[in-house]
């Protein structure tokens, strides 16, 4: 399906999977609107997409796990802006690997907010568009984490379990509306997300990839693309994208 010209939603925008999903689309033609948390990354990946024009690029400090702001930004937009074709809804986060008994109650509070409830948020002020104009697509980044648990891994896993069942719910309220809804799961990608989930300790977080190539950003992107341009008859449900060197959540092999 041509994909050129339309507009694009990509939350958590401003590094990793986000990023490469607004360098995919902007290289498929698309105008985007950004979210997420640091302004000043949003700044820098405007300019490196559209040289700092507001013609192809908008962007804004939102997080998503604040309903109001996200709400009023999306009502807030010119009429240009206003019907958004693809919502690719990827801001999410892992804090801690440790038993649910030792786990910190903010640490599962940020995560529930962000990846499940922040995902609710700007889904629903979004589709009421997409439903009456007959259009539209919703991608979801979920994860292997929503098809498998894994050791340290309770609330983040059960938020990413909530992903997946709520884009199966998805397609079924959304069935004959003409708008579609996907999932992109992968496992093992290389961003910022175990330094993130291990608190800023980067040397922890590098021996979450040692001796094996996880994926890159750029692959999930890629996937995600491939989603929002199949014809309107087609649609992926769920795809599930991973590492060669990872058949599941907890058997890889390493060199």
């Amino acid at each position: 399906m041509e994909i050129s010209g339309r507009t694009v939603l990509i939350t958590g925008a401003s590094s990793g999977i986000g990023a490469a999903c607004a360098q995919s689309f902007a290289a498929a033609g698309c105008r985007l609107l950004l979210v997420a948390r640091r302004m000043e990354r949003l700044d820098r990946l405007k300019d490196e997409l559209a040289g700092g024009s507001a013609d192809s690029v908008r962007i804004a400090a939102i997080d998503v796990r604040d309903r109001k702001p996200v709400e009023d930004w999306l009502a807030s937009l010119p009429s240009e802006w206003a019907t958004i074709d693809v919502l690719v809804n990827n801001a999410g986060l892992a804090r801690g690997l440790g038993p649910l008994h030792t786990g910190c109650v903010g640490d599962w509070e940020e995560m529930i907010d962000t990846n499940l409830k922040g995902l609710l948020y700007v889904t629903r002020a979004v589709l009421p568009r997409m439903v009456e104009l007959g259009s539209g697509h919703v991608i979801n980044i979920g994860s292997i984490a929503g098809h498998e648990v894994y050791p340290g891994g309770n609330v983040y896993c059960a938020t990413k379990h909530a992903v997946a069942a709520l884009n199966r719910a998805l397609g079924v309220d959304l069935l004959g509306t003409g708008v579609r809804v996907s999932s992109v799961d992968p496992g093992l990608v290389e961003t910022e997300f175990s330094t993130v989930r291990f608190d800023g300790d980067t040397e922890r977080a590098a021996t979450v990839y040692e001796g094996l190539e996880p994926l890159r950003a750029e692959d999930v992107a890629e996937a995600v693309l491939f989603c929002a341009t199949r014809p309107p008859h087609a649609n992926v449900r769920e795809l599930v994208l991973m590492p060669s060197a990872q058949a599941s959540a907890n058997h890889l092999i390493r060199e």
